[in-house]
C-alpha cells in the first residue's frame, strides 16, 4: 500500500501553528528527532517530554498540560484523531524519520512464494523511498536514542533523499541531500548509503558517540 502521510503534526486547542506559539508556551513530543528541530528553529519554546499511548497524549493535551503536541500524521489518521491536527509540519520544517508513515510485512526469507505473492502489494515508490531512508539510519546506527531524521521521495524514475543528524539541544544540527535515477531496492540502498558516507566524512561521528 502507498505510504499514509510522512509529516509531524501540529496538534493544539489554542494555535493552529507551530509559529503561532509565544515564547515559553510548552511543547509535548516523545521523539528526540522533532525535539532537536523544534530546539533549533523556536529556541523560546519549552520542550517538555510526552509518554503514553496517542490516546494518552491527546489525554494530556486536553487536561492542559501543553500549550501543543508533536504527534505523527499518519498515527493520528490511522487512529480515526485525524481532525485533530491542527496543522501539519512540512519535510524542510521538521524532517521525518526513516519509514513515517509507511507499513512492512514481513515474512521468513527463505519462503520465496510467499514472498512472491506478497509482493503485488508493495507500492514502489513507498519501497524504494523507505529502503533508501533505511540504509541511511542503519549505516548512522540510528536509534531512538540518535536525533536522526531520513526522508525520501521517489518521482519519474528518480530518488531525493534528505538526511538529518543533530544534538539534542538543537545547538549542533547536519544536513544533507542526495538525489539519482534509481530503478530498483539495491539501488536506493546504495544511495542512502551514499548519503551516510557524505555525513560521516563530514564529522557524523560528533552526534553518534553522545
Amino acid at each position: 500500500a502507498a505510504r499514509e502521510d510522512p509529516r509531524d503534526a501540529f496538534v493544539s486547542h489554542r494555535y493552529t501553528r507551530l509559529a503561532e506559539l509565544p515564547p515559553g508556551a510548552v511543547v509535548g513530543t516523545s521523539s528526540l528527532r522533532r525535539e532537536a528541530q523544534l530546539r533549533e528553529r523556536h529556541p523560546a519554546l519549552a520542550i517538555e517530554p510526552l509518554r503514553g499511548n496517542v490516546n494518552t497524549r491527546l489525554r494530556k493535551l486536553d487536561e492542559g498540560r501543553y500549550d501543543a503536541i508533536i504527534l505523527a500524521a499518519a498515527g493520528l489518521k490511522r487512529l480515526g484523531f485525524g481532525s485533530r491536527i491542527a496543522s501539519l509540519l512540512e519535510a524542510d520544517e521538521s524532517l521525518p524519520a526513516p519509514g513515517q508513515g509507511a507499513l512492512a510485512i514481513e515474512c521468513r526469507a527463505d519462503r520465496p512464494e510467499l514472498v512472491a505473492a506478497l509482493a503485488v502489494l508493495g507500492d514502489r515508490a513507498t519501497t524504494l523511498a523507505t529502503t533508501a531512508e533505511r540504509a541511511f539510519s542503519r549505516a548512522l546506527g540510528g536509534s531512538c536514542h540518535t536525533p536522526l531524521a531520513g526522508y525520501a521521495e521517489w518521482e519519474e524514475g528518480a530518488l531525493w533523499l534528505r538526511g538529518l543528524l543533530a544534538a539534542r539541544d538543537g545547538g549542533d544540527v547536519l544536513r544533507g541531500e542526495v538525489d539519482a535515477e534509481v530503478a530498483d531496492a539495491e539501488g536506493a540502498d546504495a544511495l542512502g548509503m551514499a548519503l551516510a558516507d557524505d555525513f560521516l566524512a563530514r564529522g557524523a561521528a560528533r552526534f553518534l558517540a553522545d
